[in-house]
This record gives C-alpha cells, structure tokens and sequence, in this order.
C-alpha cells in the first residue's frame, strides 16, 4: 500500500509546531502523539487502532513519513506519566511539563475554533495516548 492509500495525520497546526513534530518523527525523537478526544469525535473520527498506519503530512499537506500506531490508550490527561511524556519527542522534561504544554494547545484559539467552543480540560480530561514506530520515508514522489 502506498502512502497515497492511506488515512493522513496532521500534527497541531501548520506552521513552526508542526514542523517540529514532523522534524521529531524523521529523527527518531519522537514515537508517541497525543490528542484530544474531543476533537475525535466532534471531526466523526474512530479512534486509532495498533496497527493502523498513517502519513503525516507537512505544513504544505505533503505526505512527510509514514507510521505504524503500535499502542493506542484513551486516559485521563492526569494519567500520562513521565515516560510518555518523554516520547513526545517536544523535550518535555516531565509529565508535568508536557501537561502544562498540552493544556495550553488544547485551550487554544485553534482549537476551541475549530470545536466551536473552549474545551473543559484537566487531570480527568480524555485524552487519545499513542505510540509509534516510523514504517517509511514519504515525500514527493518523482517529477
């Protein structure tokens, strides 16, 4: 299956956030995402399942890596510990450094655009956990 066939990901929003996140994921830093589940289901999306694959897309919708999801929880944001919150690859020295970072993203105008509303988040708010391993390069295909 080529990277054309399957479902894409986008990392927060285009621009200096995303490219860090993308640019984590080439380099090995990265192997764990989390998301709201709010926004999943407000967008009608299933939650990820192990083995589901997905191409990430850069700042400029172009296809940039291709993951392999190898666990996926759904737990109170109060629940990710200092190990997850390393691999999110963003140099979180901590799960409370990464919750800080997270709540403020998720209190964002971004995403209370985007969900119509400012979302409620705190230690029992419901967050997707995955983790991942990279499958294959993507990229441009030829001219």
């Amino acid at each position: 299956m080529g990277h054309d066939d399957l479902p894409t990901l986008e990392l927060a929003f285009p621009g200096p956030e995303r490219d860090r996140g993308v640019a984590a994921i080439l380099s090995g830093r990265k192997t764990a995402l989390t998301g709201l589940l709010e926004i999943y289901e407000h967008a009608g999306e299933a939650v990820p399942t192990a083995g589901q694959r997905f191409s990430v897309l850069d700042s400029r919708g172009r296809p940039a890596v291709t993951i392999e999801v190898v666990d996926v929880r759904v737990v109170p944001l109060g629940e990710i510990d200092d190990d997850f919150a390393r691999a999110e690859g963003r140099g979180y020295a901590d799960a409370a450094e990464w919750r800080a970072a997270h709540e403020e993203f998720f209190r964002s105008e971004g995403v209370s655009e985007y969900l119509g509303r400012t979302p409620v988040v705190d230690g029992r708010t419901l967050v997707v956990a995955e983790r991942f391993r990279v499958v294959g390069p993507d990229g441009p295909a030829g001219p």
